[in-house]
């Protein structure tokens, strides 16, 4: 069964290319579309190209580290190789995305003049790809190692202490650690980018100038535009990748050391092939009749998501019964369990985000008596939204881990919690469809906006885009879910590396040292957040400060008459991105190792229980508040409270700046933070061990 892996990875990029081609033979609009479309593009292309330079020096410098310690005897030889693969792929998969993206953006606004069902084809199809480009190329790359692997260790002596999985597995664990890395760099260094774009032209083109948003006179919205690209394509492309092949391979090393064998390892690769598979048959069940209103749209995407987990939930079992074996069917609980906990932080999620329901119009009715009471109105609504997942999430590591055994094993137990993770993942190539059309239908709203076409365009790609708040609020709420299960079994795989080395840990809550290690754990993801909130408030500042200066300084520009500075704007964009995204990227990565060495591995342990509790948490605060601010202003837009230019929606706008960081900066890079940190530990567990203070 283990070969339905590359077959997986084989059929999920062939169907990429096909949707691929679909797209580009639509029709490119009008030729102002298309020159609005190539501004963006070629924006966004810069900045990935100026970013992956940066990032690149950064691991070649980790590379010769890594290589380093295997000269020094800490790492195998297939550790620094692996971790470049993990950063590669991540990275190309967040390409590839963006790449498809800036091509449909102009295309959905040329449909979106004949309907509203065209314009989704095309943005869903779009964000198809990029769900089918993550699940391909992380099977793909996890595939070519196994293989690679299995031959070398069948013919060549094994690391010390391990048998032939386990070493495998050990390797490969580097592997999502060049992942996460680039991953992080991507989320942060994208998310600084697009909110520092996207705030910028909000506060002075919205509320200073009275003017719509995406109006060609703001030298902003070219690059709130490549903002939408590089963060919420590329860089939701690396991190949703990065949690993909996360799952995967903390699974399978924790199956080497509860016993499972090749078995337990060729389980979490054929499950997401299974995913591959049901993904593509609930695309095709995105489909509505006539001209679909909102709700028919959301019932729309909603209808592919549960008909892709219906058919996992039907297939998987095969696959374990003929895996496993009856005696282990209780980890196909555990697949079901990861899958109905995902469905049910989604439908949370979409409750506590959706203009549709009560919170979002409790935030918006907060607004007619000014931004203070918004922002408290949000805070108080992303704050209740903790409740539900947190419960989910608790209630599916229990059942998961017992239906798995934990009652007879440990590491069955836990090897159960990761399948949950991966379960709740398998859903990935459509979940991450419905995330990622939405940045789609936001630039082609600003396409419709900058190349004057008649006012019900906008109307519908509003319409598809305050959709893709929601459904990208759900998304988030995906990726943060099967972080924290994921983080967990990362914990106990860091755990048992230290057990193997032959290390005694004594992990009692009464241990000062853990004590200390759950304190700085809980602490770093707000200390994260402060970093990567001020750095798009500095980035945001900036861009203010040229939009002021344009606006005053380039005659007959306020009018209509001169052209705006677009590339000044992404430039001032790129480079804070780039300066501002070195520290909170630094933190991940040193906090695990300093903690580790000076501390010792107990306090590195409770630093990443704190971290994984303190950041779960944080992170679905974070992202519901945002899409609730986000929802509430197109609510109001809609007519709702006075409308577009009243006085509730400059403060409704107030608030959604506020919540645009929350939601697309530090919110969705916490949940890479905490298995970052995780994984760093791992890789570095034999020199952490070897070098610490505290013996």
């Amino acid at each position: 069964m283990i070969w339905l892996a590359p077959i997986g990875s084989i059929l999920a990029l062939s169907f990429a290319g096909y949707l691929i081609s679909y797209i580009l033979k639509q029709d490119e609009g009008t030729e102002k579309m298309k020159q609005i479309a190539s501004w963006v593009r070629e924006g966004s292309l810069a900045y990935i190209k100026r970013q992956y330079t940066g990032v690149g020096l950064f691991f070649l410098a980790v590379f010769l580290l890594l290589f380093l310690l295997v000269r020094k005897g800490y790492l195998v030889i297939f550790v620094p190789f692996a971790f470049l693969s993990g950063g590669f792929f991540s990275a190309f998969a967040g390409y590839l995305g963006m790449w498809i993206a800036t091509r449909a953006s102009s295309r959905t606004t040329s449909a979106a003049r004949q309907g509203l069902n065209g314009a989704l084809r095309i943005a869903f199809s779009s964000g198809t790809v990029m769900g089918m480009v993550v699940v391909g190329l992380g099977l793909l790359d996890l595939s070519a190692w196994y293989f690679i692997l299995d031959w070398y260790y069948s013919t060549h002596p094994l690391p010390l202490h391990m048998d032939k999985i386990g070493a495998i597995t050990s390797t490969m664990l580097t592997f999502e650690m060049g992942a996460s890395l680039q991953a992080l760099f991507a989320r942060v260094g994208g998310g600084i980018f697009t909110k520092g774009a996207d705030v910028g032209a909000d506060l002075v083109g919205k509320v200073e100038a009275g003017i719509p948003e995406d109006d060609p006179r703001n030298p902003a919205v070219i690059a709130d535009n490549v903002g939408d690209n590089v963060g919420d394509i590329a860089g939701m492309g690396a991190d949703l990748y990065e949690s993909y092949v996360g799952s995967i391979v903390a699974t399978m090393a924790l199956a080497a050391v509860a016993g499972l064998g090749l078995a337990g390892v060729t389980v979490p690769l054929v499950l997401a092939s299974v995913g591959v598979v049901s993904s593509i048959i609930g695309t095709f069940f995105v489909r509505s009749r006539g001209e679909p209103s909102q709700e028919v749209l959301l019932k729309a995407l909603r209808r592919g998501v549960f008909v892709s987990a219906g058919a996992i939930a039907v297939l998987s079992f095969p696959v374990i019964k003929y895996t496993l074996g009856m005696q282990h069917i209780g980890v196909y609980g555990a697949v079901i369990t990861g899958l109905i906990s995902g469905i049910l932080i989604g439908l949370s999620t979409e409750f506590f985000t959706s203009s549709k329901y009560g919170p979002t119009r409790t935030v918006a009715s907060a607004a007619p008596t000014g931004p203070a009471t918004v922002i408290i109105a949000g805070l108080s609504c992303g704050m209740a939204s903790t409740v539900v997942p947190i419960l989910v999430v608790g209630a599916a590591i229990f059942s998961s881990y017992y239906l798995a055994g934990g009652a007879a094993s440990f590491n069955s137990g836990v090897y159960g919690v990761g399948i949950a993770a991966v379960g709740m993942l398998s859903t990935l190539g459509i979940t991450l469809a419905s995330d990622a059309y939405g940045p789609v239908a936001d630039n082609a709203g600003g396409c419709a906006q900058m190349s004057g076409e008649p006012g019900y365009v906008r109307e519908r790609t509003d319409a598809l885009d305050s959709l893709g708040n929601t459904t990208a609020a759900t998304g988030k709420g995906f990726a943060i879910g099967s972080a924290a299960l994921t983080a967990l079994a990362l914990i106990v795989a860091y755990r048992n590396e230290i057990l193997i080395l032959g290390k005694k840990i004594d992990l009692s809550l009464l241990n000062p040292h853990v004590l200390v290690g759950l304190f700085i754990g809980a602490m770093l993801p707000f200390a994260f957040s402060s970093l990567t909130m001020r750095a798009v408030g500095r980035s945001a500042a900036k861009i203010v400060l040229e939009v002021r200066r344009q606006f005053k300084e380039i005659a007959g520009l306020m009018e209509g008459k001169a052209d705006a500075d677009y590339a000044r704007c992404v430039d001032i964009a790129t480079f804070t991105a780039q300066k501002e995204m070195i520290l909170p990227s630094l933190l991940a990565i040193l906090a695990p190792l300093a903690v580790g060495l000076l501390a010792g591995v107990a306090s590195a342990i409770g630093l990443l229980t704190g971290a994984l509790v303190s950041g779960f948490v944080l992170a679905v605060m974070m992202a519901n508040s945002g899409g609730t601010w986000d929802n509430a202003k197109k609510y109001i837009e809609s007519g709702k409270y006075g409308g577009k230019g009243s006085f509730a929606h400059k403060a409704s706008v107030v608030g959604d700046t506020v919540g645009d960081p929350f939601k697309d900066t530090s919110g969705p890079s916490l949940n890479i933070l905490i298995k970052l940190m995780s994984m760093v530990s791992v890789v570095f567990a034999s020199f952490i061990v070897r070098n610490t203070l505290i013996k």
